[in-house]
């Protein structure tokens, strides 16, 4: 339920997770950063990182929320996947014909999310296919940024799940 206090709206508190495996561009990883404090969501980074968690894009882009962030960061895909159930996991990527309103997002869900540059592994796809989702656009044009591909997919897994 949202809660409206005088003319300010929160959200609810949730245990909806996002995961970048292997991101490589540091204002992006910044800028998801901030959408996790803001949302009260964890953040999860699989190693390896195209630039270091003291990089100076990365802090600018989070702000001052960087130490209010939940943040664990992961050595590998491996060390990751033992802790996210692939029942609980949603894989967003360009290459599913599934739609992301086709999603059932539940609470303590994962919101998987692939590099900037290769995205997702065609070995990861090929394991998790059924929980692969993509979020609609133009025909023809490319995938969207990776910090706006986060928020929408945050934003659509509160609503199903927070309201």
């Amino acid at each position: 339920m949202l809660r409206r206090e005088s003319s300010v709206i929160e959200l609810p508190p949730h245990r909806l997770k996002i995961a970048l495996l292997q991101p490589q561009i540091a204002p992006n990883t910044g800028n998801i950063a901030r959408l996790c404090v803001a949302t009260g969501s964890e953040l999860h980074l699989v190693r390896p990182l195209g630039f270091v968690l003291s990089d100076r894009e990365l802090k600018r882009s989070a702000m001052d929320y960087w130490p209010r962030l939940k943040l664990t960061v992961h050595d590998d895909n491996a060390a990751f996947f033992a802790e996210a159930p692939l029942e609980q996991s949603w894989f967003f990527t360009s290459k599913s014909t599934r739609g992301l309103w086709e999603g059932k997002f539940r609470e303590g869900d994962w919101l998987i999310f692939g590099s900037e540059t290769s995205g997702l592994s065609p070995n990861i796809l090929e394991t998790a296919g059924h929980r692969a989702i993509r979020i609609p656009q133009a025909p023809g044009e490319r995938c969207l940024n990776l910090s706006t591909a986060v928020g929408i997919g945050l934003f659509e897994a509160l609503r199903q799940v927070a309201f």
